[in-house]
């Protein structure tokens, strides 16, 4: 089995689509309003704190030793990957390190 299924869609009705902008502006105000920004910055924080968990996973650690190599506790750890509680960068550049992770920042 597994092969190829695809779905063709008309033009007419690809505009009748409702857009991601779209919801977003409905549910969240425009961009660059205050809701959109705080909206906005914890979807990033999320996605950060994604990355860090799906790596310590990959390395097989867990959150007691994670948060043993950078000096937290293994609920503060949990807490971040929750998205509890929002990570200053540099608890975020301490996890990064902790990991073996190295990262730069694009200017741009």
């Amino acid at each position: 089995m597994g092969g190829q299924f695809m779905i063709k869609i008309s033009d007419e009705k690809w505009a009748k689509l409702p857009q991601i902008d779209d919801r977003l502006t409905e549910k969240y105000g425009p961009v660059g309003s205050p809701s959109r920004k705080e909206f906005q910055a914890k979807a990033e924080a999320w996605y950060y704190s994604e990355l860090l968990r799906d790596e310590r996973k990959r390395q097989k650690l867990t959150q007691q030793e994670l948060g043993e190599r950078i000096g937290k506790k293994r609920e503060y750890i949990s807490s971040l990957e929750q998205g509890k509680t929002d990570m200053q960068l540099s608890t975020f550049m301490l996890i990064a390190k902790a990991l073996g992770l190295k990262f730069s920042l694009v200017v741009g």
